[in-house]
């Protein structure tokens, strides 16, 4: 299988997946002009759970190195597979919620205040099960992301004083999203051996064989965690399943290519965890937060109705982002 020996190449491969994991909600927002958001995140499941298994049979299953897909999946033992399942239940939680959230406050919002918790939170807890890189630069880049997070809630809450109550419903809902997103990671880090992919240990996973069953465990949950809010959405009438299958080909598709784009950010970055570190790895594929919200000011103009003063608290929050994640890279050099 394919495994990264290089800090650069690791480095490259968060960046990667920075940019797929913070682009993937404008094919939410294109879909979303007249298709609803509980709609389009069945695509977008199914778009996660095809590349999973096109990564796992292509790049996990050639070459010399590591176990293969078939042989690894056969080994891994109930445990590694269950903390896989359990970390993919616990992203959809929060990938749904993200979901709403992009659909009542957009993604300049969604995304710098619900992953940005989730970049924080996350970084802390997988530092904590696998310390790796300089722990001063890995806090200076949190804190300098949370100021970030702040930032971009006031700039939010200027601009939609017209509209509070929806404002503090995208809030909230962002907040609990991003608690959830912190926890997922560590499970399905923990179901591999992080230390070794060339020789994993027996009953451990490899990034390729984890990513395919963390991606079964988000479609299982979805019968559950999306059919309740089809029927019982945060925002909008209930819709329904019949409205799903009269839906248009190429609307499909756009769902499905949301998460395809979203599923190559998630193999990219645990397959550079194992050199660069799950925090780091983590933290810096969470900068997504920062492309998220440069497509949601330039080009869905989320913040045109905003207060004089707006577009100074925008631009701190680039900065005060670009300087968290550049801490965060710096700490594993």
């Amino acid at each position: 299988m394919f495994i990264i020996h290089d800090y650069s190449l690791a480095v490259v491969f968060c960046v990667i997946t920075m940019l797929c994991w913070g682009s993937w909600a404008n094919t939410q927002k294109i879909a979303g002009k007249n298709w609803r958001f509980e709609l389009f995140y069945w695509d977008y499941v199914i778009g996660v759970v095809l590349f999973s298994l096109f990564s796992a049979l292509t790049l996990g299953s050639f070459g010399q190195l590591g176990r293969g897909f078939m042989a690894d999946l056969q080994q891994a033992d109930s445990g590694n597979i269950g903390k896989a399942i359990i970390g993919g239940i616990i992203f959809n939680a929060a990938n749904i919620l993200l979901s709403a959230a992009i659909s009542i406050a957009g993604m300049a919002v969604a995304f710098p205040v619900g992953i940005g918790i989730a970049l924080i939170l996350g970084v802390v807890i997988n530092y904590v099960n696998a310390p790796q890189g300089n722990i001063q630069l890995i806090i200076t880049g949190v804190v300098l992301i949370f100021a970030a997070i702040v930032t971009n809630a006031i700039a939010y809450r200027k601009s939609n004083k017209e509209n509070s109550k929806l404002s503090v419903k995208g809030l909230l809902i962002s907040v609990l999203a991003g608690l959830l997103m912190s926890l997922f990671y560590r499970f399905i880090a923990s179901s591999m051996d992080m230390s070794n992919f060339e020789h994993p240990a027996i009953g451990k996973m490899t990034p390729y064989t984890a990513v395919f069953v963390f991606s079964i465990g988000i479609l299982l949950s979805n019968f559950v965690f999306n059919s309740i809010l089809i029927y019982k959405p945060f925002n909008g009438s209930p819709t329904n399943y019949a409205a799903y299958f009269k839906g248009k080909f190429s609307i499909h598709l756009t769902g499905i290519l949301g998460g395809l784009i979203w599923g190559i950010g998630n193999s990219f970055n645990l397959i550079a965890a194992g050199k660069a570190g799950p925090a780091i790895s983590y933290g810096l594929g969470q900068g997504a937060t920062m492309v998220a919200a440069f497509w949601g000011v330039f080009i869905w103009k989320e913040f045109k109705q905003g207060q004089k003063g707006t577009d100074r608290l925008i631009t701190l929050m680039f900065l005060l982002f670009i300087a968290g994640l550049g801490m965060l890279i710096y700490a594993g050099v």
